[in-house]
């Protein structure tokens, strides 16, 4: 599985890359504003994102709940962290914004198959 280098900062202030596989990498730049229509790259067709209670299962919905959530908020996101086992893909990511609460650390649990986002857990 492809894997793509994403700028990461550390308390220390130093920058070091982390290796997201490439379907990962391109969901996290879809979340900082990268072309919404990239979920058919990252996701597969009929892929399902559980977040803040709420389930959206394929590409259609993944797009509206992106645009929502950016037309709700700014924001950014950065991966802090990341575990693989398998196919799973286990991210903490740093997300700061004009949210309530924010900035907060958010866990992302990838699913992946054929290179792509099969089911995305956030909380």
């Amino acid at each position: 599985m492809a894997k793509m280098p994403c700028t990461v900062k550390h308390s220390e202030n130093a920058i070091m890359p982390l290796s997201l596989p490439t379907p990962v990498s391109t969901y996290f730049e879809i979340s900082n504003g990268l072309d919404i229509a990239q979920v058919f790259n990252c996701f597969t067709q009929d892929a399902v994102v559980a977040d803040e209670g709420q389930t959206y299962q394929g590409h259609a919905a993944i797009q509206t709940w992106q645009r929502e959530a950016q037309k709700k908020f700014e924001y950014t996101v950065e991966p802090v962290s990341m575990t693989q086992e398998g196919g799973r893909v286990s991210v903490t990511a740093h997300v700061a914004g004009n949210f309530p609460g924010s900035p907060v650390q958010l866990g992302h649990v990838f699913e992946l198959a054929e290179d792509k986002i099969k089911s995305l857990k956030i909380g």
